[in-house]
């Protein structure tokens, strides 16, 4: 899987304040979900066919810089609660990020988590460039939610505008839960 490192997007999201560069396409609703080779716990390659089950349930990916972070371990933590509720034979929730996957499960264990799986993408970083959020100055995934349909279409798209801030939980809920049909 080749990874493309020719286009580079700016104006996109800062850091503190600061610009970063993102690395890929900007990918919106309707597009065909990239595919990509992502790292499970116990270091299975995970791909987007994966992560949609072959076509039975639609996938919300929860894309984080660093559970070791503050913001981040909140707000994964925080969709942990909140995903609860979704129905998990039509959606399944994953955090993505660049840590390896013995950290992700130590953070789970400490943070209690068992109802997101976690995936990385240290391995070639086709995640980060295949849909658009890889952090050229940073190296690391900037924070981002993706809907994957079933059928294998991006049906959300929330690129956090500055890395340091949250999510808006209620408009990646209220995506997740169309994407489940509920």
């Amino acid at each position: 899987m080749s990874v493309d490192l020719a286009t580079e997007r700016s104006g996109v999201i800062k850091w503190k304040g600061a610009p970063i560069t993102l690395v890929g396409p900007a990918l919106k609703t309707g597009d065909k979900a990239p595919d990509f080779r992502l790292a499970a716990a116990d270091m299975s390659t995970v791909s987007r066919d994966d992560v949609i089950d072959h076509g039975k349930r639609a996938a919300l990916l929860i894309v984080v810089p660093s559970l070791d972070t503050g913001v981040c371990s909140i707000e994964t933590a925080k969709f942990s609660r909140l995903v609860a509720e979704l129905p998990a034979e039509r959606i399944k929730t994953f955090a993505v990020s660049m840590d390896l996957p013995f950290a992700q499960k130590r953070w789970c264990v400490a943070e209690t988590v068992s109802n997101i799986d976690m995936l990385s993408d240290f391995r070639d970083h086709s995640f980060g460039a295949a849909y658009g959020v890889r952090m050229k100055e940073r190296g690391l995934l900037a924070r981002s939610i993706f809907i994957i349909s079933a059928d294998g279409t991006v049906s959300y798209v929330q690129i956090v505008p500055d890395g340091t801030h949250e999510p808006d939980y209620d408009a990646a809920l209220a995506a997740a839960r169309s994407a489940a049909g509920t």
